[in-house]
């Protein structure tokens, strides 16, 4: 498989869950196990352009394929649309289920450049966050495509206009 970029050519045993080849294999930390159970979504990557949560997916169903997880997000040290948009409209607090909602919020944007608030909650509903509320989230994603979009991002919800 291919992971942010550079190709592994490993056996693994065939019940190895992708998290834990990404984890202990490769030393790729970022992606989180929450609850192994794929009810949570910290431990969400991208797969072939489609977000999967690594805990309930086989690493040997990802042979052969394009895996991206949080630390392949980042650009030559600048952070991605979606990684600054947390940053700006303070969308993390504890930061445990931070690189699962990163990663479906660029699944979402890489499939849906212009997403309204209803589809990014739906994009982001299989993570769970238990310090924000989701709503600094929703506003993170919606900084993020707009950058993307090369638009100037919403202003922040705490900035009155003038």
């Amino acid at each position: 498989m291919t992971v942010n970029g550079t190709t592994y050519d490993r056996d693994v045993e065939p019940r190895t869950l992708l998290v834990h080849f990404l984890r202990e294999e490769l030393g790729l930390t970022g992606t989180h196990v929450g609850c192994d159970t794929s009810y949570c979504g910290a431990c969400t990557v991208i797969v072939d352009g489609r977000s999967v949560k690594s805990c309930t997916y086989l690493a040997v169903a990802a042979d052969g394929a394009d895996v991206r997880t949080v630390e392949g997000v980042a650009t030559d040290g600048e952070l991605h649309p979606v990684q600054e948009g947390f940053w700006e409209r303070h969308g993390l607090q504890c930061g445990f289920c931070t690189p699962g909602m990163i990663m479906s919020s660029v699944a979402l944007l890489e499939q849906n450049p212009d997403p309204g608030e209803g589809e990014i909650r739906h994009a982001i509903e299989g993570n769970l966050c238990r310090c924000t509320g989701y709503h600094n989230i929703v506003r993170a994603v919606e900084y993020a495509a707009a950058k993307m979009r090369g638009e100037e991002p919403p202003a922040p919800d705490w900035e009155v206009p003038s």
